[in-house]
């Protein structure tokens, strides 16, 4: 069987958060594959460096007045960015009874409010080229409730209403805003689901595939949103779940 084509994004600059690591730095290293040119914003300089063919543009996204300069600092490698990709996040697994006012906060500002403020100070550059592409990251908790997530549950909720509150107000410039739900991927951030093979596996088996995701199974959904393919698609939330929520 022949390997299937993917888009050309030749010609675009694409801007992703967490680009660190997990499926940040899988979306970097996929979107600079298929041409884009591709700026990387993470805290870690040390971990964006090892990036082969991306930018690297190091920054703590947790600092909301800093966005604007973040946004100008964007544009200094390759110009405006016209792909706008969210996968920066936090999950501090505080139970009901125990979140804090600074676990709450700072879940919500880097999983909801910099989604938004970032995009919101690029959204211009993408309105004068007539062409935008921008995608959130939702969550299995963006409609379901987990244990130890009520913070991170609110601002995955949050994400779905956000990406269709985007579309509606900036799709008419020819900006498709769209997020992922991803499944149960192997990242840092779901290193405490791995570490429990017993967990693992009830994951897999409530999919209706059988499986946990794999990196790649993210590509082709990405890379869809990221194209011309998208162009009348908007404002959707796309599970990349091997079907965990049909189950």
């Amino acid at each position: 069987m022949s390997a299937p084509s993917h888009p050309d994004l030749t010609g675009h600059v694409a801007l992703v958060t967490g680009a660190s690591s997990g499926l940040g730095r899988r979306a970097a290293e996929v979107l600079a594959r298929a041409g884009a040119q591709v700026v990387g914003v993470a805290r870690r300089a040390e971990a964006l460096d090892q990036l082969d063919g991306v930018a690297a543009l190091p920054w703590d996204l947790s600092d909301r007045d800093s966005l604007a300069e973040l946004a100008a600092a964007a544009r200094v490698p390759f110009g405006a960015p016209d792909i706008l990709v969210h996968a920066a996040g936090i999950n501090t697994r505080e139970v009901a009874d125990e979140v804090t006012p600074q676990g709450w906060d700072v879940t919500l500002t880097l999983n909801l409010a910099v989604p938004f403020f970032l995009s919101q100070h690029l959204v211009p550059a993408m309105k004068d080229k007539g062409w935008g592409r921008i995608v959130n990251f939702a969550s299995l908790q963006s409609s379901r409730a987990f244990p130890g997530g009520l913070s991170y549950g609110a601002s995955k909720g949050g994400i779905a209403q956000l990406t269709r509150a985007m579309a509606e107000a900036w799709s008419s410039s020819g900006i498709c805003v769209n997020a992922i739900g991803p499944g149960f991927f192997r990242t840092e951030l779901t290193a405490a689901v791995f570490n429990d093979p017993e967990r693992a596996a009830r994951n897999a088996a409530q999919t209706c595939i059988g499986r946990n995701g794999e990196p790649e199974d993210l590509d082709g959904p990405l890379l869809f949103f990221c194209s011309d393919a998208c162009a009348y698609v908007t404002g959707q939330v796309l599970m990349v779940d091997g079907g965990f929520t049909a189950k």
